[in-house]
């Protein structure tokens, strides 16, 4: 899984990423009139290109004579690295790494090859789900190419795509039109918060505070406790519709929810609460019948119900302390990492960082139902706590 995730981030960073730091929203399937010609390949071809390497690339990737798309291959592993190991009778390590010296050979042929039709339109929501999975992929890696990736698209929306203070939707051109939606709020706000866990810059939580208190102003539908998909300056429409069940994207108002959730543990500002609350309490029941239209609503009910434990690790940078939280699975838990002195004595008028002092080494603060550990030192005395 780690593999694919590294593959994918480091395609998006080849491929999909503008100068300026924004992320494109898709390449055409065709080029030159055929349907992924740009992608296959024939056995032949790559028996060509690897020579002797050729059977142990063909073999893990499916490669056959008769393709498995109109005569061609589309590349697709079925076979574990140890059976490919145990047939050649090589290691793993050398089978994994004529793998990987095999695919920097066909990427290089492929480059050459007429590309498909980019549409390098730049969307906040789309834009914003990357960031947190940029922001998530340094988590587990430690691969600063994914924050900096991350920390960079967050600039290219504050510099492109506000104006007159309200968030715009897309960006092409040198221009940014179209007033945002729910999604682009919520998701960019959220994405904000990702980035402020790793590396907690004032100005992120400011800014995704400044969006949430914007959806509540502009968004909110009181008479239904939900939040609409237009703000109430947007273009005039027949009815103002609402994003309530995940589809191919995370519901809006789903996601406005945990974002609240989150910005009121952050600030302990009341209507952060009373607004997600109203959420999940105005669709709970759809949510308890229709469990696989509401994931993201029904984990941050899960995380309401369960009180998320608040972590805050002071002096991390360079922990090794750190790094390990960092690749955890604490799915119901806030970490943020606190990097030295300024930073706290920045963030310290937020509650959340309230009473916590910097020290020399690495400390690790675990709260939960407003009562906080005592200052942590190590992984065992962290695990315990946890």
């Amino acid at each position: 899984y780690l593999d694919i995730l590294q593959k994918t981030l480091d395609f998006i960073l080849r491929e999909m990423t503008s100068s300026e730091g924004g992320f494109y929203s898709a390449y055409d399937a065709d080029s030159e009139g055929v349907e992924g010609k740009f992608y296959v390949w024939t056995k032949k071809e790559i028996k060509e290109i690897l020579g002797n390497d050729a059977d142990i690339f063909c073999l893990y990737f499916d490669v056959t004579d008769g393709g498995n798309w109109e005569g061609n291959t589309i590349l697709c592993n079925n076979l574990n690295i140890s059976t490919i190991a145990f047939n050649f009778g090589i290691s793993e390590q050398k089978v994994l790494e004529i793998i990987n010296s095999c695919s920097k050979k066909l990427l290089e042929v492929r480059s050459k090859r007429i590309s498909p039709s980019l549409d390098d339109k730049v969307l906040v929501s789309w834009n914003s789900l990357m960031i947190t999975a940029f922001a998530k992929g340094y988590r587990v890696t430690n691969d600063v190419r994914y924050l900096d990736a991350a920390k960079n698209c967050i600039s290219f929306i504050e510099k492109n795509l506000f104006v007159n203070g309200n968030l715009m939707r897309t960006y092409k051109n040198n221009t940014a039109k179209i007033d945002g939606y729910l999604e682009d709020y919520s998701y960019f706000a959220n994405a904000l918060l990702d980035v402020f866990e790793i590396e907690p810059n004032a100005e992120y939580l400011e800014l995704a505070l400044k969006l949430g208190r914007h959806l509540i102003d502009h968004f909110w539908d009181s008479e239904n406790s939900s939040f609409f998909m237009t703000s109430d300056d947007h273009e005039k429409l027949i009815i103002r519709p609402k994003s309530n069940y995940d589809l191919s994207l995370p519901s809006g108002n789903s996601v406005s929810s945990f974002v609240m959730l989150r910005l009121y543990h952050l600030s302990q500002e009341q209507p952060f609460l009373d607004i997600s609350m109203k959420i999940m309490e105005s669709q709970a029941q759809t949510a308890a019948e229709n469990p696989f239209g509401f994931g993201y609503l029904l984990n941050t009910i899960s995380l309401y119900l369960e009180k998320p434990t608040e972590i805050t690790v002071i002096n991390s940078e360079n922990s090794e302390l750190c790094n390990s939280l960092f690749k955890n699975y604490l799915p119901t838990s806030f970490m943020i990492a606190i990097q030295n002195s300024d930073q706290l004595k920045t963030l310290s008028k937020y509650p959340f960082f309230a009473g916590k002092s910097f020290e020399d080494k690495t400390s690790v603060f675990i709260c939960k139902n407003f009562t906080c550990s005592l200052a942590l030192h190590t992984l065992d005395e962290v695990n315990s706590a946890l």
